[in-house]
């Protein structure tokens, strides 16, 4: 029988199912991080590899000297971003898709509104957002326009609330996400719980706190581990609205704007750094794999049945 019995004919319809796409995760994404991790370990000129200097990249990061103090100022600006993504956006996201759950009126019309936003492209956002958040943009003109000129800002050439003004505009295109998921989520739950409570008594708060939110776990994990990998790996949003170099005076640097100015040898110098780079490049793999395992492993134990 050609190609032998079928359970031999169902695998080679499995591997050439599966190769494609484990050819694609090898090439972009295995062969990429281990290049980084073995260029880190070398000293670089421009392009030629020097000599063996094991972990001097690495410490480079963390040793008070100048990429030490840029990429620690980086991380704080990726920290800010996390902290704002899950109060402001993953929250309002929850009460939103909670809210739709219960049907409210016009809930379908909301629920295709609030996703509008993430349906369109990173760069016409950001790049409508900074023609409305100049000195004499949209936002400022209506300030003016409602009597408030004290609240005029520069909002992205002050470096107190450059980064918040960006993160900002992230989470008004991403809100509508997690309010989707968490709408779905609060949807799968079976009615029959909800409305026991009801029966019982139970108030609109206390359902939400005791049944509803123990039962959308997971999808609050899920959220949870794409903000802790869109927060630390955030790019195109800032490069954008406030350029690769970290304007104004780095207030809105994030390691992966830091880190392709180091590997590409822009602003900060014209040569490329590639071993400080590839050791960058390593850490945020790290401080990502380690930030989404703590989140998955932490909010698992939380996971309940009723």
């Amino acid at each position: 029988m050609l190609f032998g019995s079928k359970k031999s004919r169902q695998r080679l319809w499995i591997v050439f199912f599966v190769t494609p796409g484990l050819l694609i995760v090898f090439v972009f994404i295995l062969m990429p991080l281990f290049m980084s991790l073995y260029n880190c370990f070398f000293e670089w000129e421009k392009f030629t590899r020097g000599k063996f200097i094991f972990l001097d990249n690495f410490a480079a990061l963390f040793d008070g000297s100048y990429y030490s103090l840029k990429f620690l100022n980086a991380i704080q600006n990726n920290i800010k971003w996390f902290i704002m993504t899950m109060l402001i956006q993953n929250v309002i996201g929850l009460f939103f898709g909670y809210m739709l759950s219960r049907r409210i009126t016009g809930s379908e019309f909301f629920k295709r509104t609030f996703f509008i936003p993430v349906l369109f492209s990173i760069t016409a956002v950001g790049f409508l957002w900074g023609l409305f958040l100049k000195p004499n943009g949209l936002v400022n003109s209506f300030l003016t326009l409602i009597g408030q000129e004290q609240l005029k800002h520069a909002w992205l050439g002050d470096g107190k609330i450059a980064t918040f003004t960006i993160i900002l505009v992230n989470i008004w295109r991403w809100t509508g996400f997690p309010t989707l998921v968490f709408m779905s989520a609060v949807d799968a739950i079976e009615q029959e719980n909800i409305e026991a409570a009801y029966i019982d008594g139970a108030s609109e708060p206390r359902i939400f706190f005791q049944i509803v939110l123990p039962l959308i776990i997971p999808a609050i994990t899920t959220i949870t581990v794409l903000t802790v990998i869109g927060s630390l790996n955030v790019f195109e949003q800032v490069y954008v609205m406030a350029g690769v170099d970290g304007q104004p005076n780095y207030a809105t640097d994030t390691i992966t704007t830091l880190f392709y100015r180091t590997a590409f040898g822009t602003y900060d110098s014209s040569n490329p750094v590639i071993g400080i780079g590839s050791a960058m490049a390593v850490v945020i793999y790290l401080l990502t794999f380690s930030a989404s395992m703590i989140s998955i492993l932490g909010l698992r134990q939380k996971e309940t049945e009723l």
